[in-house]
């Protein structure tokens, strides 16, 4: 697929394609939305992605050469790899040229968790459902039980998950001082070869990198797991981080729309007394993404900003 404006945006997936839609508003005709099909793509795809267009660009304008790869920004899930801070903005890894920024909530799914918009939906399929009982709209569902009791199911999923959290985060942050997410390197000079190319100079660097990668990778113990799944469990046992609602932040939005399936098929918990079938938070993605209110995220409104400014 070739670039078709000299602006281009790189994310993950659909789901996030549709989010910077929905961001860019009257500009999307003028920005390319290019989803690369996952985080660890990035570093590959982009360059070349770049690369074969721009030369394409390049070969229809002869006399007038157009560099596209001044003009584009990545936009990815933060996921585990960094925590969030207090200030809500786009966070940053220091790789890909610092064009990538990562959003502050974990994932676009932790976006879509909100009562209010959950109910919305609800409600309004339901209400259409009455009005057009004969419409392919197979709606199996009663009315919506309210935004309190769909907050209660919200939270009543991410505290199942809290120990699976904490050890997510102790991993994720293990990972964050080795080599272990990334394959061993292959060059020592990236954009070029290397001033040497004689066997020994190669191997005597292959060797250093080697050393490195080793060196690097044995820092993963158990020990350091431990100590990091201590802090995380702490943290996420306070009560303040209930109170203030911050598993919407720092837990993983596609693990609690799982764990909402989940759970709301558990009769024992109270709200199971509506005797009501939940909704299919799958499906809800799909709508929501397109009816959510980006002015209630500073991050993306930021995103959005620095979107207009390329």
């Amino acid at each position: 697929m070739a670039v078709v404006n000299n602006k281009v945006i790189f994310c993950e997936g659909t789901l996030d394609k549709d989010l910077i839609n929905q961001l860019l508003g009257n500009l999307s005709n003028q920005i390319t939305i290019v989803p690369t099909g996952g985080k660890f793509n990035f570093s590959n795809f982009v360059p070349g992605y770049l690369y074969q267009n721009t030369n394409i660009e390049n070969n229809k304008n002869k006399h007038e050469k157009k560099e596209n790869t001044q003009n584009y920004l990545i936009f990815r899930d933060r996921d585990f790899d960094i925590e969030p801070t207090s200030e809500i903005k786009l966070l940053q890894i220091d790789k890909l040229r610092n064009r990538a920024f990562l959003s502050h909530r974990t994932c676009i799914e932790n976006y879509l968790l909100n009562p209010e918009l959950i109910h919305e939906y609800w409600s309004t399929q339901y209400a259409n459902n009455l009005e057009n009982p004969i419409s392919n709209n197979k709606w199996g569902h009663k009315d919506s039980p309210g935004v309190d009791v769909i907050t209660k199911w919200i939270e009543d999923a991410a505290r199942i998950l809290q120990d699976y959290q904490a050890v997510r985060w102790a991993l994720g942050n293990l990972c964050q001082l080795t080599a272990s997410r990334k394959q061993l390197e292959t060059r020592w000079i990236k954009g070029t070869i290397p001033n040497s190319l004689t066997l020994s100079d190669c191997e005597e660097r292959a060797e250093s990198l080697i050393k490195d990668f080793t060196n690097t990778v044995q820092e993963v113990t158990i020990d350091k797991f431990k100590n990091n799944l201590h802090k995380y469990l702490q943290l996420f046992d306070q009560e303040e981080f209930w109170i203030q609602k911050q598993y919407l932040i720092w837990f993983d939005g596609k693990d609690i729309q799982k764990a909402m399936d989940k759970v709301s098929k558990d009769k024992k918990l109270p709200y199971r007394s509506y005797n009501r079938s939940y909704i299919s938070m799958d499906h809800f993605s799909k709508w929501a993404i397109n009816h959510i209110d980006i002015n209630q995220y500073d991050d993306l409104i930021e995103l959005k900003n620095k979107i207009e400014q390329l």
